[in-house]
């Protein structure tokens, strides 16, 4: 018998948001991950995979919140350098939302569920970095607030990490198509990319 998600069981069908009935939250699209401190394999086409999605969102209305992690001073993703900017392909636009945190779950310590809920929307399209941390955390924490969340694969991007058991390496390819696998069974619908994303 083929594996099923706890979703699948429920019964519940695997329906992305539509950008008509969601927030568009782009998670620390940041410079630390592409010339910083922590470079990311791959980040190049999910920044270009998050312009799209953006510009679509922008043109249909829909309301759009940038995270933007803040570390410590002098340290990854301190406010004093250059890895703290948002890059160019995913620059605010004027009016949208920047909301800072300090922990992985970006509803931690921050207004974005009052955000959200100033919309009126229940359902939130999740891109950024990285898929198994910050991403992974927010699309968790969504579900026990109450909104449903959506994963767009191509628009997010990890790194290698070292495998604690064989002290080898576990790829950023493997470690992104886990954190998305984990996240499908019960947190987030998924979907490869934008194309899969309704207006």
């Amino acid at each position: 018998m083929s594996p099923k998600t706890l979703l699948q069981l429920a019964g519940v069908a695997a329906i992305p948001s539509k950008l008509s009935d969601a927030v568009l939250v782009v998670i620390d699209a940041q410079r630390e991950y592409v010339d910083g401190k922590l470079p990311l394999p791959g980040v190049g086409p999910a920044l270009a995979e998050i312009g799209r999605l953006l510009a679509r969102a922008r043109k249909t209305g829909t309301p759009v919140i940038h995270i933007q992690h803040k570390g410590k001073p002098g340290g990854a993703f301190g406010p004093d350098t250059p890895g703290f900017a948002i890059v160019s392909e995913a620059a605010p636009a004027s009016g949208e939302k920047v909301i800072e945190k300090s922990l992985p779950n970006a509803f931690a310590g921050t207004d974005l569920k009052a955000a959200l809920d100033a919309t009126g929307r229940k359902e939130i399209i999740l891109t950024g970095f990285m898929t198994h941390m910050c991403v992974e955390a927010t699309a968790r924490s969504a579900l026990d607030h109450g909104l449903k969340a959506t994963v767009v694969a191509a628009a997010a991007a990890t790194r290698d990490l070292p495998d604690p058991l064989t002290g080898g390496t576990v790829s950023a390819a493997e470690v992104h198509r886990n954190a998305l696998t984990a996240l499908s069974d019960r947190f987030a619908m998924l979907v490869a990319d934008e194309k899969a994303i309704g207006d």
